[in-house]
């Protein structure tokens, strides 16, 4: 019963999303707690709730936080200098703003964590997609191949979990599939180079002086200096994992309002005008947790887990390590990263382990599906993302997918021809 359940409950939620008939808080609230009444799970519901709820927690208070600093940064005219700087570089063309988008997006990946990325890039770049009226699901589209990519660095979670999971090193999983992400880097430039002359012939070229898009905000050098030391101390601190990551920009959010805006006063109008965006930000992301919360303890991720484990036949046993990367496409955008690395992938290791197949090559092939599972429900940073964007989620949804769909196929296509993903054993 519950694989049916989960089945439909999917069917409706992806259908409701898309299709846009109700807003994507509604859905994640609605449908789930709909289907565990039907599944007989009402006296448990609020329990089951409750740890979504403590689940998504940390990662709601690091997002909420996180954006007030790099909002606080932004109006204190932290990221002045680097606009000016990449305006002058990129002019007005859209081919040379995509391709800067990707750069920065990547390069701020490093560190793993979707959230920066967004908050980082845009914060930069969001004067110049505005003044050229650039599309914004073009750029959604490219900063989520960015995390998408970026997630699978040894710090950012699947790869671990994946390693633990088969219990092999890290070094085993991550090194061989270097030049396979490295493809993947290659075809979001390719993307930004599609989109820019989309956009190229769509608006032209335009030339601008690049002090339209810079507010003179009068703030003291010193001031700045000392927002980009901040700013650099609190990514370091992030990396060496000094506190836990919801705190860190806690304190850094604190010190920012109170350097940049002295006056009481200042400090809650600056605080006010970003009141809407943090909301909508955290109201998606709180009713993620309802999804989450009855998804997990009902039972019914693990039992979609394991029925698609059970209808693989036997005789496709050789090809196991390519049915695992395939299967991780749609699987870990459905169910968590701890379900699918945690509860799946083991049962299918063991059927490719009789065919010689190493948990090591099978780690490797269930990371493909990560330039997709970035578009999951289940994934807080894309919220973050949306919001700050102004996209409608289930539209975001619909154009990114098939981008991201030939991101997974280039992984896997260059990891058979390399040989560290084997096509038939």
């Amino acid at each position: 019963m519950l694989v049916a359940l989960s089945f439909a409950m999917f069917v409706c939620f992806i259908y409701l999303l898309i299709s846009s008939r109700m807003s994507a808080m509604a859905v994640l609230i609605l449908v789930p707690t709909v289907f565990a009444l039907i599944g007989g799970f009402g006296p448990d519901m609020g329990d089951m709730v409750v740890k979504g709820i403590k689940t998504i927690a940390s990662t709601g208070v690091l997002l909420i936080f996180a954006m007030l600093y790099f909002m606080v940064m932004t109006d204190a005219g932290m990221f002045d200098p680097i606009v000016k700087r990449i305006v002058s570089a990129v002019g007005g063309d859209p081919v040379k703003i995509f391709m800067g988008t990707v750069a920065l997006g990547y390069l701020v990946a490093l560190d793993g964590d979707g959230a920066t990325v967004y908050m980082i890039t845009l914060s930069a770049f969001m004067p110049l997609y505005r003044r050229l009226g650039l599309s914004l699901p073009m750029v959604a589209c490219l900063l989520l191949q960015c995390t998408g990519i970026g997630n699978l660095l040894p710090w950012g979670g699947p790869t671990a979990r994946a390693a633990a999971s088969m219990k092999v090193e890290m070094t085993d999983v991550f090194t061989p599939l270097i030049l396979p992400l490295l493809a993947c880097v290659v075809w979001a430039f390719v993307m930004a180079w599609i989109f820019g002359m989309r956009e190229r012939k769509r608006i032209g070229p335009i030339d601008f002086d690049s002090s339209q898009l810079i507010e003179h905000r009068g703030s003291a050098t010193w001031r700045l200096y000392f927002n980009w030391a901040l700013t650099i101390v609190l990514m370091a601190s992030l990396v060496l994992e000094l506190l836990p990551l919801s705190y860190m920009f806690m304190i850094g959010a604190a010190i920012a309002v109170t350097v940049n805006f002295p006056r009481y006063e200042r400090q809650q109008e600056v605080i006010a005008s970003h009141a809407s965006a943090i909301l909508s930000v955290a109201v998606m992301l709180f009713s993620a947790s309802v999804f989450i919360g009855i998804l997990n303890e009902t039972g019914m991720a693990n039992a979609l887990a394991q029925s698609i484990v059970a209808i693989i036949p036997d005789a496709v046993g050789p090809y196991m390590a390519v049915i695992t990367a395939l299967i991780s496409i749609p699987v870990t955008w459905l169910v968590s990263n701890d379900v699918f690395y945690f509860g799946m992938l083991p049962i299918l290791a063991e059927a490719a382990s009789h065919y010689g197949i190493t948990g090591a090559e099978m780690a490797r092939a269930s990371l493909v599906g990560q330039p997709v599972h970035i578009l999951s429900p289940l994934v807080a940073s894309t919220y973050l993302l949306v919001s700050r964007l102004d996209l409608n989620y289930g539209e975001t949804q619909k154009y990114t997918i098939r981008w991201s769909l030939v991101g997974c196929l280039i992984m896997l296509v260059m990891a058979i021809l390399i040989g560290v993903i084997p096509l038939y054993r």
